[in-house]
């Protein structure tokens, strides 16, 4: 059971109350429904007190795995949409297994405009978003069955 020391609040109290200290302490020696809550907290205002708090938390407590979760879900908070996309386009191109000119190519365009989505410089529309989301899977589902071919199935 977590216990906060030198805290106003329990850990039942709403994170927002639970300061420096009890974000500290439920990072060091909190379970998984604690960190889900200061998540949650983070992911429903990126740049609010909780935020702020669990940023000074981080950089005073020891390394960890939630720590590592939390840092990525903080990050991830405050990223803006075309970088959100751009993030999600890198890793269902690397999910695929294809490289990046296989998948320009599946997608039907050219590499460097793939480069372009894939940094954020052109948001693709939601037809092009949805193709890309599409041949990740195939690809991906054909990597799973047939290891060692990125493009296509061994033929019956």
């Amino acid at each position: 059971m977590l216990r906060f020391r030198n805290v106003d609040a329990t850990p039942a109290d709403p994170v927002s109350s639970w300061g420096v200290e009890g974000i500290s302490t439920a990072l060091e020696r909190g379970y998984l429904p604690h960190w889900q809550r200061i998540a949650r907290a983070v992911r429903a205002d990126p740049f609010g007190t909780v935020a702020r708090q669990l940023e000074v938390s981080l950089a005073t407590v020891e390394e960890s795995g939630a720590t590592a979760m939390l840092r990525r879900v903080l990050a991830e908070a405050r990223e803006d949409d075309s970088a959100a996309v751009a993030r999600t386009i890198r890793e269902q191109v690397r999910r695929s297994g294809l490289s990046a000119q296989a998948f320009a190519t599946a997608l039907g365009t050219s590499p460097s405009r793939l480069s372009t989505y894939m940094t954020g410089r052109v948001v693709p529309s939601a037809v092009i978003a949805r193709r890309i989301s599409r041949i990740a899977e195939e690809h991906a589902v054909r990597g799973r069955l047939y290891p060692g071919s990125a493009l296509r199935a061994p033929a019956a």
